[in-house]
């Protein structure tokens, strides 16, 4: 050791003396990542304009970000990836055959009303792909609800909705009205069936979940308790027969490995507790599980995610750890 880094060991700086590497651009370049095989996938299986819808989503929410954060004259932040990450999600969550505007339009939402209004990131109190996602379904149910056909070449500009397209031609969708998905379990799984851009494969979903638990970037507890949740709740009150194949498909259909590994997961809508991570990953999949069997919509992931949301707050204070010697106010009166 040599003469300055003796000095330097010798220094006593301010609290906290425990420093973690990690920084918000290494935690979003982490999820960027991890979403790299569902993306290709979606790209794989949907053609080339789902590439167009994921580049366009990205570089929309990057640029009302930054055009936000200039007009306003505060700090530009859009180099730590959050924009990038919101962008990407979004698009994931939408069918490939939506119009080219409907994410930009959802990136608006979900960068300039959710997130940079409540004061940027870090005071969101909601996912904004989440949110951004569920505004879109309210006011485009019908784009959202249009499925296209593994292997179907759109083209890029047309009028939409496309003529081969067919309105909720999902697994859910079957579920939902009491039979079972034509589909095969096997395609299901891999990712040969119709659905939005991003959901349709939960093995690339997995794959991308295992990189983020092994990068510690996500914690376990919200993924397992959610997806747990809803496998429980299927096992023990199944729609129909074929118990197994059903739970099954409760499990890789639809947006669920999406929304617990990618969404619910988000540091800051999410809770900072062990405890109350489980508890809010089992209201992620009660939520979930109600709207699918009882709600009019195939699909509850993002409402079930955004619902929770905004319980984060009541699940922190609910779960937080008794300070250690501490006295209570007032304890003596």
């Amino acid at each position: 050791m040599n003469t300055k880094e003796f000095n330097k060991a010798l220094t006593v700086t301010s609290p906290p003396h425990l420093k973690n590497p990690e920084t918000t651009h290494t935690l979003m370049f982490d999820v960027l990542i991890a979403l790299i095989p569902a993306s290709a996938w979606g790209v794989y299986t949907f053609g080339f304009r789902a590439l167009v819808l994921i580049l366009l989503s990205m570089a929309a929410s990057v640029a009302f970000e930054a055009a936000y954060q200039f007009f306003m004259n505060i700090p530009v932040t859009v180099k730590d990836g959050s924009a990038l990450v919101t962008g990407l999600l979004l698009a994931l969550c939408l069918p490939v055959s939506v119009p080219l505007w409907l994410p930009v339009v959802g990136d608006f939402f979900a960068i300039i009303v959710v997130k940079q209004i409540f004061g940027g990131i870090g005071k969101n109190i909601v996912n904004p792909a989440i949110a951004a996602r569920v505004f879109l379904f309210l006011a485009w149910p019908d784009h959202l609800s249009r499925f296209t056909s593994p292997g179907a070449s759109l083209p890029l500009f047309a009028n939409v909705p496309f003529p081969d397209t067919v309105a909720s031609a999902t697994p859910l969708a079957a579920l939902k009205t009491g039979d079972m998905p034509a589909d095969d379990l096997f395609d299901i799984v891999l990712g040969n069936v119709g659905g939005t851009i991003g959901e349709v494969s939960s093995v690339m979903l997995i794959i991308g979940g295992i990189y983020l638990l092994v990068r510690k970037t996500v914690r376990w507890q919200i993924p397992v308790s959610y997806i747990g949740t809803v496998a429980l709740l299927s096992f023990v009150f199944p729609r129909m027969e074929y118990t197994f194949n059903f739970v099954a498909l409760e499990l890789f259909s639809g947006g669920l490995l999406l929304g617990a590994i990618f969404m619910a997961t988000d540091y800051v809508t999410s809770p900072v507790t062990r405890s109350g991570r489980l508890i809010y990953g089992a209201g992620c999949g009660i939520i979930t599980v109600v709207i699918r069997f009882f709600g009019n919509y195939p699909e509850g992931v993002s409402f079930a995610i955004m619902i929770m949301n905004l319980l984060v707050w009541y699940i922190d204070m609910f779960t937080r750890p008794k300070r250690f010697g501490g006295v209570e106010k007032n304890a003596g009166k």
